[in-house]
């Protein structure tokens, strides 16, 4: 049987009636005790953060300082974007660099000569089969993949 123990790595709304609960389930397995002690966990921690919640409300007069968006405020992603060594501030910048990274092969000659150094690969021979073996087959096959070893979805 495991031994549950409160350390500083613990959630600060684990009491002894959690521990009690879980302890009875880890003992019975059973879906009542399983039941009980989730009721106690949300009961427990309903109970922890009502508190909290008033704690916050009364002391400070700003329930917002629950909130994580009255911290610090997290820079946007352009800014983290550099092009020709000047940073992507604002959007006009942002698109110039994006058109020109993408679009610079735009109006570039082709050479369609590497093309004809590939060697052609052997084409496969396939056996005729009808519409209804065809559904048949992919009846069979899982939803979420293609039938193939790559795995590429539907």
């Amino acid at each position: 049987m495991k031994q549950s123990r409160i350390t500083r790595h613990s959630k600060q709304w684990w009491n002894n009636e959690c521990n009690q609960a879980i302890n009875e389930y880890r003992a019975s397995r059973s879906l009542e005790s399983w039941k009980k002690f989730r009721r106690v966990v949300k009961d427990t921690k309903r109970t922890f953060f009502n508190i909290k919640i008033r704690e916050v409300a009364s002391k400070s007069c700003s329930p917002w300082e629950l909130m994580n968006w009255v911290n610090k405020h997290k820079l946007p992603t352009t800014e983290a974007i550099k092009y020709d060594g000047n940073p992507c501030i604002i959007t006009d910048s942002l698109w110039e660099a994006l058109h020109a990274t993408f679009n610079s092969a735009l109006h570039q000659p082709i050479d369609d000569e590497v093309l004809n150094q590939i060697e052609p690969k052997p084409t496969t021979i396939w056996t005729p089969f009808s519409k209804e073996e065809f559904r048949q087959a992919l009846t069979k096959c899982n939803n979420l993949s293609a039938p193939s070893p790559d795995k590429l979805m539907w």
